[in-house]
């Protein structure tokens, strides 16, 4: 099973899409998203020093425009999951089929502007915590007052929040944990942002999605989202919300995911899989010369879509968000009318149970799997038809 993984800020580099330029209709396409994000990608990509592309306002549009346009060069139909880091998941959403390019691109130049604006309104930054007993870390972060902004698995976590509460951590670093400074505008993915999340939610309002083709992981939780609306709900809360790309890669293992294809600029989220899942076969695509290792990868471990899209269909599929065991809601049996949004059962993890919920009003046509059946992310639980 193939999965392909879009990575997030901080993994640009000077001129990182220069060599792409040379392939036919990559100039325009850039031309086009530039006029929507509000930035010129095509200098952002090719002329930019680090010290303009590091502009979160610049960078989260472009990151995001240089993982779809090394996405079109690829037949990922054939591959079964997606993944981003951060921003990244705007593109891996686009990838999976919840919305389209052009708003992916504007939702980004939205999400980075309004970004950089929350960090303005007070002296905010980040810190990565390398290494320590991951209880430890995330126990010495909150005792700074700082916030787990982002865990990485891998042994990283990046913690968030005010100046003095870093200079805390850094003077008392977890044992065993050594403590590096960021280069950031400030404290992303924590409350700090709560102004820019209100002013995305605002643009998102007017976004239309479609339930995912594919697998679709979202970073709140690692969980499978099979449902257009909330998936763009969740990118909205992300901002303030930390990324739990430790759970991404769990749920990599729990769906048998045997190779990643990183889309540019690739290489930190290639480093992580690598450190974290042994044995998976790993590509990562930086340059047009990369695309043929990629395109073999997925003649090797492609699949057939993991969902196939339903607009016009007559009922849909609930599947399992994480792996566990399924248990339905007490006396829920087959041709019961359930409402939108309403709990049809939980699966049970070592984490406690999860809730299962419909994406629409019908009626329980079938069960699809047995009481305290072992089920697996993205596994269908439950087809829900027309109302009678």
């Amino acid at each position: 099973m193939l999965a392909v993984l879009a990575p997030g800020q901080g993994s640009q580099k000077p001129g990182f899409l220069t060599p792409w330029l040379t392939l036919p209709g990559v100039e325009a396409r850039l031309r086009w998203w530039s006029v929507l994000a509000g930035v010129d990608l095509v200098h952002l990509g090719t002329e930019a020093d680090a010290e303009e592309i590091k502009d979160t306002a610049k960078t989260q549009p472009l990151l995001v425009a240089a993982a779809l346009l090394t996405a079109e060069q690829l037949p990922l139909y054939d591959a079964a999951v997606f993944a981003g880091h951060s921003v990244g998941e705007l593109a891996a959403s686009t990838l999976a089929g919840v919305f389209s390019p052009e708003a992916a691109v504007t939702l980004a130049a939205v999400r980075g502007r309004e970004m950089a604006a929350a960090c303005a309104l007070e002296p905010t930054g980040m810190s990565a915590v390398l290494g320590g007993d991951p209880d430890e870390v995330i126990a010495a972060v909150e005792a700074a007052g700082l916030h787990p902004a982002n865990r990485n698995g891998a042994g990283q976590v990046v913690a968030a929040g005010t100046l003095s509460g870093l200079e805390k951590l850094a003077a008392n670093p977890p044992a065993r944990a050594r403590i590096i400074g960021l280069q950031v505008a400030g404290a992303f993915h924590t409350p700090y942002m709560a102004p820019a999340e209100e002013a995305l939610a605002a643009i998102a309002a007017g976004v239309t999605t479609a339930a995912p083709t594919k697998l679709l992981l979202s970073n709140r939780d690692g969980s499978v989202v099979d449902h257009g609306p909330s998936m763009l709900q969740r990118l909205v809360k992300q901002v303030t919300a930390p990324v739990r790309w430790d759970l991404c890669m769990a749920a990599l293992v729990d769906l048998g995911v045997t190779a990643v294809i990183e889309l540019a600029p690739a290489g930190t989220l290639a480093g992580l899989v690598k450190r974290t899942i042994k044995g998976i076969e790993i590509v990562t695509v930086n340059t047009p010369d990369d695309l043929a290792a990629a395109r073999d990868l997925i003649t090797r471990h492609g699949s057939a879509p993991a969902h196939e899209p339903h607009p016009h269909q007559q009922h849909s599929v609930v599947v399992a968000t994480t792996a566990g065991t399924f248990t339905p809601a007490e006396g829920l049996v087959e041709g019961t009318e359930v409402s939108d949004g309403q709990r049809i059962g939980a699966v049970q993890t070592g984490q406690g149970p999860i809730d299962v919920t419909t994406h629409g009003a019908g009626v329980l046509a079938e069960w699809l799997v047995t009481p305290d059946e072992p089920v697996a992310p993205g596994q269908p639980l439950a087809r829900i038809g027309d109302q009678l």
